[in-house]
């Protein structure tokens, strides 16, 4: 059984344009087929505007980000909630309130599509991993924190 992840948008920066070594535990598992990433098309158009935007003093040609946006594409998997078989019980599982209203859409596609992990950097998402917020019905880590866990699962 394959690991269900959702990703933030500073995550798929870190993997389409900066290349950064810590999500690579994250890519070997999906490459592998150990692991699946979930996306919505509100995700997506987040992911991008954001490629637009200056990144290390120089903005990303287009030809760029439609690159970015490919491999993007290749690895994740869309979720509909709408498209879920009738039978499936909808998730119900009361979720904590992002101070940054951006940051919400991550934690409802990780609730709903049952997601095991919720991979980012953001503060204010990782704040909801303290104890006080629990249970979640899915983890929020670091690409670190991943991998260090998932190197003790393998």
């Amino acid at each position: 059984m394959s690991l269900r992840l959702v990703l933030d948008t500073n995550i798929w920066l870190d993997w389409l344009v900066f290349d950064d070594p810590g999500v690579v535990a994250i890519k070997t598992a999906v490459a592998a087929g150990g692991a699946e990433i979930f996306i919505t098309p509100a995700c997506e158009q987040e992911l991008e505007r954001v490629l637009t935007y200056p990144m290390r003093k120089a903005s990303l040609d287009t030809s760029v980000q439609q690159g970015c946006l490919e491999r993007f594409r290749r690895v994740t998997r869309r979720f509909d909630a709408a498209a879920l078989p009738q039978d499936t019980e909808p998730a119900d599982h009361k979720l904590p309130v992002c101070k940054d209203p951006d940051d919400q859409k991550f934690l409802e596609l990780a609730r709903d599509c049952r997601a095991g992990w919720l991979v980012t950097k953001d503060r204010d998402l990782l704040v909801f991993a303290r104890r006080k917020y629990q249970p979640l019905p899915f983890r929020i880590v670091t690409p670190l924190q991943f991998r260090a866990v998932n190197q003790i699962m393998v």
